[in-house]
């Protein structure tokens, strides 16, 4: 695993520093940056001093950030209870995909008339310098995807289906898929499709929008890993 250039423990005159949650939730960040960038690989086991010393974090929060991703189904742990990456394999990452074209278009549709139209606009804003930015970054994608669909996801009313969207696209992220910069233009140009029908307040084009973007991950994975 690569060190992180920054330790996690916060300087002596943080709040934070005798906040065990705090420092968990920050150890959870850096994870889950770690597992997005590959730096942790599906099937790796994950050794939790080395982690810790990385991270600048003692073993209780870190404990804390593991359990939360286990939870999340991005973490299994063994016979021997020690952590590993857990790996999604194409057919699951597809189904997955497929449950969520349900649940995240339905949720487009529920959400036009509870989002406040500067968080599309941040969105938008995002984006726009995401997509600009050179060379490609492959976590300001992420945080960009993350920030479009979390608009519907977090809007759409119902709870249930917000943590069943949360918990698929969780693991839909393990999928070590190739060439993911090639997804920064159709991404941008969908994405760009579902901001506007929100800020229409269009339900039957947030659906159709959100749909045909799912749709087109499922093509993409298909026409790469076959």
């Amino acid at each position: 695993m690569t060190k992180l250039t920054h330790p996690l423990v916060p300087g002596p005159d943080s709040p934070a520093r005798n906040k065990a949650c705090t420092l968990s939730e920050q150890a959870y960040a850096a994870i889950s940056t770690m597992i997005e960038q590959r730096r942790l690989v599906s099937g790796q086991a994950v050794v939790e001093q080395q982690l810790a010393n990385e991270l600048g974090v003692s073993r209780t929060p870190l404990r804390q950030a593991l359990q939360k991703l286990e939870a999340e189904g991005v973490l299994m742990k063994s016979a021997s209870r020690s952590y590993h990456v857990r790996k999604v394999e194409l057919r699951e990452y597809l189904q997955s995909l497929k449950v969520r074209k349900l649940l995240e278009s339905e949720a487009a549709a529920l959400c036009v008339d509870r989002i406040d139209p500067k968080a599309i606009q941040k969105a938008r804003d995002t984006l726009h310098a995401v997509k600009t930015q050179e060379p490609y970054d492959l976590r300001a994608h992420w945080r960009s995807d993350d920030e479009v669909h979390g608009l519907f996801i977090e809007n759409c009313g119902n709870k249930v289906m917000t943590d069943l969207m949360h918990a698929l696209r969780s693991g839909t992220k393990m999928f070590e898929i190739d060439r993911l910069s090639e997804r920064l233009e159709p991404d941008s140009r969908q994405h760009e499709m579902i901001l506007d029908a929100l800020e229409a307040r269009d339900p039957k084009a947030a659906r159709k929008s959100a749909a045909d973007h799912i749709q087109s991950l499922f093509q993409f994975a298909i026409d790469t890993v076959s």
